[in-house]
């Protein structure tokens, strides 16, 4: 645990930081702000599927998409924001999903223009063929697909698991032992579909599981509304002080808010890893703008509206109930400030949390999957899937914080050749 603290502050540092910031203002200054476009790429995302074709609609590869990054990161992953990173931290988390929404159409775009289709008529690409295709360096795409088949095991699984068999323990007393094999069963039964099977399931849970959600958050400010432009104000303020909230040594507020925002900002809405366009590769849509644009609604969705909802939800909690707050473990802070919510409380979020998890357990399954694909060839998705489905169940009995350490590693490995490749190519990305 102690190395990897020590080898994530020196990733999260100040270089990478600025790295990722500065990848995304480059690209929305570039691009022209792309974010202008948003309502017209919301309603280039309502586009219905054809059983028929072997690929993706732009809406099922947008909400495979969204399966894959909403879920514990909204929930828990803005909790452990705010607890190491203060209040701050979650004015920074919605600034990267604002300014991710370039960097995410980039990825994208660069995604679609050097995908590869296969023997039987299906797209595949995302940053590994990216990386081979466009920089003609098959190593870093291999290193790429690897960095992805880990992030998978981790980021796919390992919170997932670990955040559901948490909640279902400490709300209903749940041993994480038959969680975690229901959880692994359910996946599997989905995945072994493959991807018209995910996307298909996808498009039919992830906007009703979102909106149930938000609806949940909206309450909980309405009976915080007292409290609300309060805790604006302290975010605000808390995000660029060089205090930290516990009173720490000069310049910690502020570094501490910037590393965890991002960071956990960087894992919801993965603008800057380049997964999000793995499944936006997989789609039928012919010109990389259209399909660039839709996948860019996945970052508005994920960071700019649910992890704000969130944040706002918690600082509230904060304001309004400091003993449940303070009492509260580092990721518990969603469930402090759900325990106030009528009639549902605890067993509100922990469902909620457990249909995300499913549909993140889901969705990164493909991405494993493609990324299994490009290191291993077709006949390496049976074993794949196999071990993938064996490590649900162990990430649901592993300790969250060597979780949280192990994912912030493997997202920086990832995020490093992935922002090479859009800095290189930056020329060919139109708007």
């Amino acid at each position: 645990m102690t190395l990897l603290q020590h080898i994530n502050d020196i990733l999260w540092g100040f270089p990478l930081l600025v790295l990722l910031l500065g990848t995304h203002i480059y690209f929305t200054l570039r691009l022209h702000f792309p974010q202008r476009n948003l309502f017209y790429a919301i309603r280039l995302s309502l586009v219905g599927d054809d059983a028929k074709e072997r690929n993706l609609s732009p809406f099922a590869a947008l909400s495979t998409t969204l399966a894959a990054t909403l879920g514990t990161g909204n929930i828990i992953g803005v909790s452990t924001a705010v607890a190491l990173g203060g209040p701050g931290a979650i004015l920074w988390c919605w600034l990267t999903g604002i300014l991710g929404m370039s960097t995410a159409y980039g990825e994208c775009y660069l995604s679609l223009l050097y995908r590869e289709k296969t023997a039987d008529g299906a797209y595949v690409g995302g940053p590994m063929y990216v990386l081979k295709n466009g920089l003609h360096n098959s190593k870093l795409g291999f290193l790429y697909a690897l960095c992805a088949l880990a992030a998978a095991f981790g980021v796919g699984c390992t919170t997932q698991a670990n955040s559901v068999t948490r909640a279902a323990s400490l709300s209903f007393g749940f041993s994480p032992h038959p969680v975690g094999i229901l959880l692994a069963l359910v996946t599997a039964a989905v995945i072994i579909g493959g991807v018209k099977s995910i996307g298909a399931l996808c498009e039919r849970t992830v906007p009703a599981i979102s909106f149930l959600y938000l609806l949940g958050c909206l309450l909980l400010l309405i009976l915080y509304r007292h409290q609300l432009l309060t805790a604006v104000i302290w975010i605000i303020k808390d995000a660029f002080s060089f205090s930290s909230i516990s009173g720490g040594v000069a310049g910690a507020g502020l570094t501490q808010a910037l590393r965890y925002g991002i960071a956990r900002g960087l894992f919801t809405n993965e603008a800057g890893i380049g997964t999000s366009a793995i499944a936006a590769a997989a789609s039928r849509t012919k010109d990389p703008r259209v399909q660039a644009y839709v996948s860019m609604t996945a970052v508005f969705w994920d960071t700019v509206v649910m992890c704000l909802m969130t944040g706002l939800v918690i600082v509230c909690n904060m304001l309004c109930d400091p003993a449940s707050a303070a009492g509260a473990a580092e990721t518990d802070l969603t469930a402090a400030a759900f325990s106030h919510l009528p009639y549902v409380g605890d067993a509100f979020l922990t469902i909620s949390l457990c249909a995300f998890a499913v549909t993140t357990l889901i969705g990164w399954s493909y991405f494993g999957e493609k990324a299994t694909e490009y290191l291993a060839g077709p006949k390496g998705i049976p074993v794949y899937k196999l071990f993938y489905v064996l490590m649900i169940y162990l990430g649901a009995i592993i300790p969250m914080r060597l979780v949280w350490e192990c994912t912030d590693l493997i997202n920086a490995l990832m995020a490093l050749p992935n922002l090479l490749a859009l800095w290189v190519l930056r020329r060919e990305i139109r708007s």
